[in-house]
């Protein structure tokens, strides 16, 4: 598709960005809108599994389709992804429980997974890897304008109207984006000789899922030390090994395993995992410390996001036109990761007394250096294999970004949760000691917990119960549950930070080769003997 008149490729890309503002829409509108969600819902124990499922599912479809799509073409699989991301969008707006709405995210990770993978390694198919930059930065501006508009609306529509239309207020734009993929995009013919990993395709799917697993479980549902735990790391371990002996003799494999001794490859896949673990585990929590901590509306959470996500547009669509014009990448990842740090370590000094202006200030922060960074690792990914191999190379860093954002979430999830439940314990003393002489206040204060924070009429109907007398004690209480869950989600953060510092360092050791101006057969090859 390289060679398609200028005009095409544009009609395409837009095609390619509509399905693209789908996907991100229906994905950053829940964030905001959560919280609430989940008080309506109960469940806040399954808080973290809203966004592992979909990320678990997504990871899945990403990479199986990453080799299917290069056999078989982009086409199919954008369409079928963006069917079944309305379908799961469409019957989450039905759930009625937490598990119900857990199962449906699946689905819409089964389709997210294979949406976002097509569409950046069709991006792949229509430019080289010179003009590529430009284009990976308008598409990560997509995903940052969604990100503006998503949580905005989603906080808006809690407050204002029933939860259920944040799964389907978009569903219009998936119809559209279907139609426009379907008409504009070019269909290709199966290459001949390949065959369909099947095999490999099972155990990589049964490595992936007991894994991450007993990442989210570890800690909080059961002890790390428990039989559950090392059960599944084990069944992990051994799938690994089963998948690892099957690629190595697969015709086609699913995961090609000499992709591994490319330096550039590796090395940008494990930032890639780096990132997302530091990215997600951290930003994910952000609107419960907006709401629960300094106790803002929805739509004010929203709003104090915006910044993050406009400070990650410009410097997404700034960095690709950087990338374009020089072909230089390595110093922008590195400043960009060194900021988004930053951003972190700074979230970690706030506290129920911070202001929204704090919190603004951090979030551009962090958008800067994610806009910034983000974008750099697909590219040099594609940049370092050869053309035959660019949808299961874009496909792995799917992967390992979205392992990275599933373990980070279940990790920072169960750090959040033993924090909170150790410093309630330590500052519930005295209060408690004063609701032992008052069974009947305990009575009126048994729906006081955490996640009743994040629904202030709720909050505020509990309190319209308590005594005159016992006021007093009341907003100790509450108090007290904003301050132990500022304390653990400000852990988080900490933690969130030393991990990019990581990418951070590994980003001096990447390999800067230059960027191909063509994707001509021969030079694929060349430059990855070259990063090798």
């Amino acid at each position: 598709m390289e060679h398609l008149e200028h005009k095409r490729k544009i009609m395409i890309m837009l095609a390619i960005m509509a399905a693209m503002l789908f996907a991100a829409l229906n994905q950053t509108i829940v964030g905001t809108a959560l919280p609430r969600i989940i008080a309506e819902l109960g469940g806040i124990e399954y808080f973290s599994w809203v966004f592992t499922i979909f990320m678990l599912a997504s990871s899945i479809t990403a990479v199986l389709v990453g080799k299917l799509s290069d056999i078989y073409g982009r086409k199919p699989f954008i369409l079928t992804g963006i069917a079944v991301f309305s379908v799961g969008s469409l019957m989450a707006g039905f759930s009625n429980g937490m598990i119900e709405l857990i199962i449906y995210r699946g689905v819409q990770g089964l389709g997210g997974g294979l949406i976002m993978s097509t569409a950046f390694t069709a991006v792949a198919d229509l430019f080289s890897p010179r003009e590529r930059g430009r284009w990976q930065g308008l598409m990560g501006s997509v995903f940052g304008l969604a990100s503006v508009f998503g949580p905005t609306l989603g906080g808006w529509i809690v407050d204002n109207a029933d939860w259920h239309w944040v799964f389907w207020v978009f569903l219009p734009f998936g119809v559209l984006a279907f139609i426009l993929i379907l008409t504009l995009f070019p269909s290709v013919e199966k290459k001949p000789g390949e065959k369909v990993d099947y095999s490999g395709s099972l155990f990589l799917t049964t490595t992936i899922v007991p894994l991450l697993l007993a990442f989210s479980w570890a800690g909080s549902k059961y002890d790390w030390s428990s039989s559950q735990i090392i059960g599944l790391f084990a069944a992990a371990v051994v799938s690994l090994i089963i998948f690892i002996l099957i690629e190595r003799k697969a015709k086609s494999p699913v995961l090609p395993l000499h992709l591994f001794k490319n330096n550039v490859f590796t090395l940008s896949n494990l930032i890639g995992f780096i990132m997302g673990a530091g990215m997600f585990g951290a930003a994910m929590y952000i609107p419960f410390f907006i709401q629960g901590v300094i106790g803002r509306s929805a739509t004010s959470s929203g709003l104090i996001m915006m910044p993050m996500t406009l400070s990650m547009v410009a410097a997404s669509t700034l960095g690709g036109q950087f990338i374009t014009k020089t072909g230089k990448y390595k110093a922008l990842a590195i400043t960009g990761l060194l900021i988004m740090a930053g951003g972190m370590f700074s979230l970690s000094f706030m506290d129920v007394n911070s202001s929204a202006t704090v919190v603004i200030l951090n979030n551009i922060l962090i958008g800067t250096g994610l806009g910034m960074s983000f974008p750099v690792f697909t590219l040099t990914i594609q940049n370092a294999v050869d053309h035959r191999y660019l949808g299961v190379a874009t496909a792995s860093a799917q992967l390992f970004r979205q392992i990275g954002g599933t373990v980070g979430v279940a990790v920072m999830g169960t750090i959040m949760n033993l924090r909170m439940s150790d410093k309630i314990a330590e500052a519930g003393k005295e209060p408690g000691a004063q609701l032992a002489q008052n069974p009947q206040l305990v009575a009126q204060l048994k729906d006081l917990d955490p996640q009743v924070l994040m629904d202030p009429a709720r909050l505020a109907s509990i309190q319209a119960k308590i005594p005159a007398e016992f006021q007093p004690v009341f907003e100790r209480l509450v108090g007290m549950l904003r301050d132990s869950l500022g304390y653990a989600l400000t852990g988080v953060y900490w933690i969130a930070a030393f991990i990019v510092l990581t990418g951070f360092v590994l980003t001096f050791f990447l390999k800067e080769i230059p960027l191909r101006q063509s994707q001509k057969p021969g030079q694929g090859d060349e430059t990855k003997e070259k990063a090798i």
